[in-house]
This record gives C-alpha cells, sequence and structure tokens, in this order.
C-alpha cells in the first residue's frame, strides 16, 4: 500500500516484533491449551499483536482513523468467505440428517478388504473427508476406528497412520464443505470453484502415487484376524440410525453438477443444504423423530427439527461415542468460532499490511525471487515456515496470503495461483509438524506419535514436492488476462506459461 509522505518507513525491527511476539504467543497458546489453541487463544493472541502492530503504525505516523478504515477493509475481504462458511454449516447439519454422509461413510467401510488394509484406509478417509470437510473429524472416528484393525490385523501403526492422514487431508482439501478450501481462495481473492478445480491437478495426483505406495505395502504386509468383524459394528450402527440407500448421494451429485457449471459457491452450497432438509423430510422420518424426542413426528415438529438443523446441526445417540462423534454437528453454529479466528487474523493482517510492515519483511525475500515460479516456491515455503513457527494451519494460509497477494498481482498471476499454493504448503504440511496444532491433535486421537508417522503421510509429502515442480515446469500456472474492451477486470486465462 502506497504510504504517505508523512508516514516514516517502518524498520526491519518493527515488521519483525509482531511476528516474533505472534509466534511466542501462539507457542505458549499450544502449550497451555493443546489443540484447543484455534478455540479462544490464538484470536486472543492475534488481537494482541494486531494492537502492537497499531502502536508500531502510531510510532511512524499513522493515525487510528486510517488504521481502522484498514482494519475494516481487511475483513471485509473476508466477508464472502464467512457467508459461505455459513452455508457450509448448514450442509453439514442437513446432510448428516439427511442420511447423505451416513450413506457415504457406509459404502466407504464395505470397501474395506485385509490384504488392501492401507490403501482403503486411505480410500476411506479420502471419501468421507470429502463429504464432510473435516480432516479432524474423520481422524477422531473413523481413523480411530481403523487403527484399531490395523491393531488387531497386527499391522504397522505408523504407516496405518499415515493412510489415515493422508486420506484425510486430501478429502479435506478438495472439499467444498472445509474450513480451509473456503479460506484460501477468501484470502487470495479466487473462486472456491476456480480454486478446487486447479487443486485437483496437484492433489489428485499425489494421492494416486500414495495410494499406488499403500497398495505396494499393503500386498507385502502380514495379515491376522477379521476386518469385517471390527467394521461391523461401524456399519449396524449408522444402519440403525439412518435409511443407508444410494438415493442419498443424488444430492452430492447435483453439487458437483452445480460447481462444473460454474455457478458461485455461496448458491450452490445453500442450495445444497436446502435439498438436504428436503431429502430428510423425505427418506429420514425416523432420524427426525429421534432429534424431536418423540415416537413420531408430525409435519410442524419435523419442519422444527429441519429448521434447527440448519443453525445447530444435529446430535446422535447411538450407545457408541465414535459413533456419535462421527454422526452429530453440523449447523451454521458450527462455524462461528472459525469465523472469529478469520476475522482476529484479518484484522491483524489488515494492521501489518496498512503500516507496511508485510511489505518490509518480504522485500528481501521478493528480492532474491525470479519469475513466477521462484515467487510460488517462495510461497510454498513462506506457508511451511508459518506452520512451523506460529503452529497454525489457518495463520499459515492467512499471513503468507496477504503477504503475497500483491506480488502475484504485479508478476501477472491469476489469484488461483496463490490460493493453490497457500493450500499446497499450508494446509497440507501442517499434520506433519508436532507442535502445530494439527499434528498435536493428530496425535492425541490416532495415539502415533508425529514422528512415527510423518514418513508414512505420503499424499502430505508428496503434494507440495509436486506443486513446486509444476511451478518450475509452468504447468497450470495461470496469467491473467487484460481487461477487456468493456472494462471487465482481469480474468485468469488457461494457458500456461
Amino acid at each position: 500500500m502506497t504510504q504517505s509522505s508523512s508516514h516514516r518507513r517502518p524498520s526491519l525491527f518493527d515488521a519483525l516484533l509482531p511476528i516474533v511476539v505472534l509466534v511466542a504467543l501462539l507457542a505458549a497458546a499450544v502449550y497451555l491449551f493443546g489443540d484447543s489453541a484455534s478455540s479462544g487463544p490464538n484470536q486472543i493472541a492475534l488481537l494482541l499483536c494486531a494492537g502492537l502492530a497499531s502502536l508500531i503504525a502510531f510510532k511512524n505516523g499513522m493515525s487510528w482513523r486510517d488504521i481502522e478504515t484498514a482494519m475494516i477493509k481487511g475483513i471485509s475481504v473476508a466477508l464472502g468467505a464467512v457467508l459461505i462458511l455459513l452455508s457450509v454449516g448448514a450442509l453439514i447439519g442437513t446432510w448428516r440428517l439427511a442420511g447423505i454422509v451416513p450413506s457415504l461413510i457406509y459404502f466407504g467401510l464395505e470397501l474395506m478388504n485385509p490384504a488392501l488394509f492401507y490403501a482403503a484406509a486411505c480410500l476411506i478417509c479420502a471419501i468421507i473427508a470429502l463429504s464432510i470437510g473435516s480432516s479432524w473429524t474423520v481422524a477422531a472416528t473413523v481413523g480411530v476406528a481403523l487403527i484399531g484393525v490395523a491393531n488387531g490385523l497386527g499391522l504397522s501403526l505408523p504407516v496405518a497412520a499415515g493412510a489415515v492422514v493422508s486420506g484425510a487431508y486430501f478429502g479435506d482439501k478438495i472439499s467444498p464443505l472445509s474450513e480451509t478450501t473456503n479460506l484460501a481462495p477468501a484470502v487470495a481473492g479466487s473462486d472456491l470453484f476456480e480454486h478446487i478445480r486447479l487443486m485437483l491437478w496437484t492433489t489428485v495426483p499425489s494421492i494416486v502415487i500414495a495410494l499406488l505406495i499403500f497398495l505396494f505395502m499393503g500386498f507385502n504386509a502380514e495379515v491376522a484376524g477379521d476386518t469385517v468383524d471390527r467394521i461391523r459394528p461401524l456399519l449396524a450402527g449408522l444402519d440403525n440410525q439412518f435409511h443407508i440407500s444410494f438415493l442419498h448421494l443424488i444430492p452430492l451429485l447435483v453439487l458437483l453438477v452445480l460447481a462444473l457449471k460454474r455457478m458461485p459457491a455461496l448458491p450452490a452450497i445453500f442450495l445444497g443444504a436446502l435439498l438436504g432438509g428436503v431429502w430428510a423430510l423425505l427418506f429420514q422420518p425416523e432420524a427426525i423423530a429421534a432429534q424431536a424426542g418423540v415416537a413420531q413426528a408430525d409435519l410442524a415438529a419435523s419442519l422444527k427439527v429441519v429448521w434447527q438443523t440448519f443453525y445447530g446441526g444435529i446430535t446422535v445417540e447411538t450407545g457408541d461415542g465414535a459413533l456419535n462423534d462421527l454422526l452429530s454437528g453440523g449447523g451454521m453454529a458450527s462455524m462461528l468460532n472459525t469465523v472469529w479466528l478469520i476475522l482476529c487474523a484479518m484484522t491483524f493482517g489488515a494492521v501489518m499490511e496498512h503500516a507496511g510492515l508485510l511489505a518490509r519483511l518480504i522485500e528481501g525475500l521478493l528480492a532474491a525471487v525470479k519469475g513466477a515460479a521462484g515467487l510460488i516456491a517462495a510461497t510454498l515455503a513462506t506457508c511451511l515456515g508459518s506452520n512451523i513457527l506460529t503452529a497454525d494451519q489457518y495463520i499459515s494460509i492467512i499471513m503468507p496470503g496477504r503477504m503475497f497477494r500483491e506480488a502475484y498481482e504485479k508478476e501477472g498471476l491469476a489469484p488461483v495461483n496463490l490460493s493453490r499454493a497457500l493450500e499446497d504448503g499450508g494446509t497440507i504440511t501442517s499434520p506433519l509438524i508436532p507442535w502445530n496444532t494439527c499434528g498435536a491433535y493428530m496425535q492425541s486421537v490416532l495415539l502415533v506419535p508425529v514422528t512415527d508417522y510423518l514418513f508414512y503421510a505420503f499424499f502430505n509429502l508428496i503434494n507440495p514436492l509436486l506443486a513446486l515442480v509444476y511451478a518450475w515446469l509452468g504447468i497450470k500456472v495461470l496469467r491473467l488476462t487484460p481487461p477487456g474492451a468493456g472494462g471487465f477486470p482481469p480474468r485468469p486465462s488457461t494457458k500456461p506459461l
């Protein structure tokens, strides 16, 4: 941002101080609160550091009015993503009530085969994470069950954990229901579905390579025990709670068609949520009655349950805690903590940007960067470094996104290149770092140390490397086309560099 001549240029110490303090506070948050650090502590750390950055801006001659205006403008950048996230919460709730998510889980578990355990575990986690948009939920439910199956079969727990993490993060990364998948394009200024389509070029080959490795390892593993005996209780629990049918995959197909037709994300996802509500009324009267707490729900009670599901999600009681966690949740309220984190992070980033602190931080780095490939490589490295230093995947997306957005514009690169790099370098690497909230969480639920499964999370290792190769070879690196005669803004060109 161009600064007034009355504003002093920030020093390198000015730029580094808020970052150093933020890293210290985030480390303290992880130490004190563990995997709950993103549920309040990190937000406070971000606001405190936004205040520190504001004081530095005052010192350099800026007024509070300018800083406040920058904060509001920074937050406004994320408002589109906030609306999408609220719609995603509604969709998650109605799709669980409608039996769409339970059907996907059911059919995924039926794919299990002892001789193909590692690949099947990865594929099942990928399918379920794609359907619910949460790697954490998948790991804590299906992932825990699969680790138990691996233990019973005498298979390697680190390899099994690597398969779970690989599948969970693949599905999470390309799911339009995922918080990070919505966050990255919001920060970069790209479209959600354009972002997902471009990510497929790096994620699909990465998961295919990972599955082939898991297949090879599975064929050479010694298996003992009966997988079916361990999976059967989960299948029975799903069947008891919901009507399971391939008909319940129709709303998912509708959403995919809308995405392929390039309908904007917000109306597409909200229409998907509405369709989930209709599906629940048509096919899940028993589940609706259970939510209403009655033997049989009339029309008014059924409508009330569906209405509540949009904002409050559902609560399922099966007698199995893991299954309850897998099937319960959703609703707009479930996204409020993430919205809170986004608003705080965008506030911090806006002050850092307006005060010239971000520009001061990266000017040395950008001076050494040559061309589009170097810029993408620098983004990937910065996201990984942010995951290591800040211990939070959301911040590893937001902070580099704010830092590099202007540089991508100057280089003539479409914003979708930045959003893909943020996910390739930020989302994917977060569970590979033991002190990161994602790594700490995976270790706590799978009971396998990050240092043990690290080298078997093949998707998470391959994806950033493949993204780097694509950048240097110029594969699917999109340029902005010039504005048209009618004055329309630049649009991404499908022509690679």
